[in-house]
């Protein structure tokens, strides 16, 4: 290790169930390090009498409701997409995602040409299909992140546990000091020079309610608390916002498996033969598709400044191999050529560096679980299930490589801190239920 670089590297513990890797590239570090190990001595009662820093929580892909109405511009594939669903609110408007009438095939079609995305090369951005309106609901509320589904809360629970263990036990108080940030996660952003009307409006909100959430607690800075895709939309609020505004409005950004700090290779699943998300009984044939043409998917694409060169896909039909550095030949091969040009363009500028957020870091990331390495799919082609799959290393859904990215991307950084915690045996979604993974999150209220 280059000490001219003036890097210091330190492991602790903290609880014994993790370990806590600590980057910080400045004279300081060692102060860092040591208010790290001591936090979490407090109680509840003692952050409460403390001024908190107020907490944005931002979902990751598919975390939370998205509602969707329908108008005379919609062509429906069938009787049954043009009358479903029977009951709708005020206004026109059902709840597009998630709802149970997406595990029953006939219905699972409709589902998916509403979610279906076009990309408009005219106007270089995305559009919804013709005829689908969608908004996001409650935005600076945790409502519609706590459950995807509020009428089946046992079996669609998802920063509930999160966001209630911030009440109970650090004293957050939902609309005083918690706020949640959802947005339409089938849409991303692009590199510089192309537009990105969705994902850039969600920038702008995400802004307003970090400088609300500021002005209405005293002026103290948020934490923003961000899971898996929303780590990589935080980071580009941040990325895209000047020094002086990160200084006065975040505190501390805090990942939760993050994978966008160099994509995932089930993604490439995800775009050859489909990907159900362990949904039960969904037909993954009827949504791969679908989830081809949302835009964030590209996003997750494994990068090449992680993978390199490393074989990801092998197709035998093809009579070739894939790596994240052929991956507008592999879009091609699984015949998704409409998606080429977005990513080459879009997508590759987006992900080609990893920008310094410009305020601490703290990534919390599982590992320890089965994840998809490698995929060889036979002489069926892509319309089938790949043959073999070898796992490796990582949280069941991002590989270990990519979930400690920033270790590598910013270590030549003379200022940015990078805080690791690895979570042995948890999963990518287990993350926001796991005791280990909340106690974390609540030393790091502590502690600031």
């Amino acid at each position: 290790m280059d000490m001219g670089r003036r890097l210091w590297l330190a492991r602790v513990r903290v609880p014994a169930v993790a370990t806590t890797m600590v980057v910080m590239l400045s004279l300081s570090s060692s102060l860092c390090v040591s208010a790290a190990a001591r936090a979490g001595a407090g109680t509840a009662g003692a952050v409460a009498e403390q001024q908190r820093h107020p907490v944005v929580l931002i979902p990751g892909a598919g975390g939370n409701q998205l509602e969707a109405r329908l108008t005379e511009d919609y062509k429906p594939s069938s009787l049954v997409c043009r009358v479903w669903p029977l009951v709708r609110g005020r206004g026109g408007w059902f709840r597009l995602w998630f709802d149970p009438s997406v595990l029953v095939a006939p219905l699972t079609r409709c589902f998916a040409e509403r979610m279906t995305l076009s990309y408009d090369a005219d106007a270089d951005d995305y559009r919804n299909a013709p005829g689908v309106e969608t908004r996001v609901s409650d935005f600076g509320s945790t409502s519609t992140l706590r459950y995807l589904d509020p009428n089946l809360k046992l079996l669609t629970g998802y920063m509930n546990t999160l966001a209630t263990t911030l009440e109970e036990k650090a004293g957050y108080e939902e609309g005083r000091d918690l706020f949640g940030a959802p947005y339409d996660f089938r849409y991303g952003l692009a590199g510089p020079g192309h537009p990105s009307q969705v994902g850039s409006g969600y920038l702008q909100r995400l802004r307003l309610l970090v400088e609300s959430a500021c002005a209405a607690n005293g002026g103290r800075p948020a934490i923003l608390v961000a899971h898996s895709l929303g780590g990589l939309f935080a980071l580009q609020l941040l990325a895209r916002s000047p020094p002086q505004w990160r200084a006065a409005h975040v505190r501390r950004l805090v990942t939760l498996s993050t994978p966008p700090w160099g994509g995932s290779v089930q993604e490439m699943l995800t775009f050859a033969s489909g990907n159900t998300l362990r949904v039960p009984f969904v037909d993954a044939s009827l949504i791969r598709d679908e989830q081809r043409t949302a835009e964030s998917n590209l996003w997750l694409l494994p990068t090449p400044k992680v993978f390199g060169n490393t074989t990801l896909v092998v197709s035998r039909s093809h009579n070739r191999s894939y790596s994240a550095k052929n991956m507008t030949q592999f879009l091609r091969d699984i015949g998704f050529e409409e998606g080429v040009e977005p990513y080459r363009a879009r997508i590759r500028p987006l992900v080609e560096a990893l920008p310094e957020p410009g305020v601490p870091v703290t990534c919390l990331v599982g590992t320890g679980v089965d994840t998809v390495e490698s995929l060889v799919y036979g002489d069926g082609g892509f319309d089938e299930d790949p043959e073999e799959v070898v796992y490796g290393d990582g949280d069941g859904t991002v590989n270990l490589a990519s979930l400690v990215g920033p270790i590598k991307a910013w270590s030549d950084s003379p200022t940015q801190v990078v805080e690791v915690v690895e979570l042995p045996r948890v999963s990518h979604s287990g993350m926001l239920n796991d005791k280990s993974a909340l106690e974390q999150i609540i030393r790091i209220v502590y502690a600031e």
